[in-house]
């Protein structure tokens, strides 16, 4: 059987400049807040190290990793410092929500727990094959 080949079409060029548009709101939104530019620099890929979950197994790290790259997290947290009043956390979520923003728009998405190269928006690297 012949191996498909995913390439950037049109659709996948738009999903990925709104994400990256996400990106750049999230950066704005957050200078315009006041927040500070090393809190930021901290944090922006503190969601990374839930790669680590990988050194205890595929499944472990994929389901780490989507966790800590899934929107409903920081979402919640945004609404929580938004409700609350809690500009720490409002800054918080800005920053994680900028994090999988850019991952998005460069083309990094979910895992499987098939190996870290295989995402909801297919595979990474040089051979980017759909998904089974």
């Amino acid at each position: 059987m012949s191996e498909q080949r995913r390439s950037l079409g049109p659709i996948d060029l738009l999903v990925r400049l709104e994400w990256a548009f996400l990106f750049v709101l999230c950066c704005a939104a957050y200078a315009l807040s006041g927040g500070s530019g090393l809190l930021f620099f901290l944090l922006i890929l503190a969601p990374d190290l839930s790669m680590l979950g990988y050194l205890a197994g595929p499944r472990i790290g994929a389901f780490a990793y989507n966790l800590f790259h899934a929107l409903i997290l920081p979402l919640c947290l945004l609404a929580f410092g938004f409700l609350a009043g809690q500009y720490l956390a409002m800054h918080i979520a800005a920053i994680w929500l900028a994090h999988i923003a850019i991952d998005r728009a460069l083309g990094y998405g979910l895992k499987f727990s098939t190996g870290f190269q295989d995402t909801h928006l297919g595979r990474i690297g040089r051979d980017r094959s759909v998904n089974p």
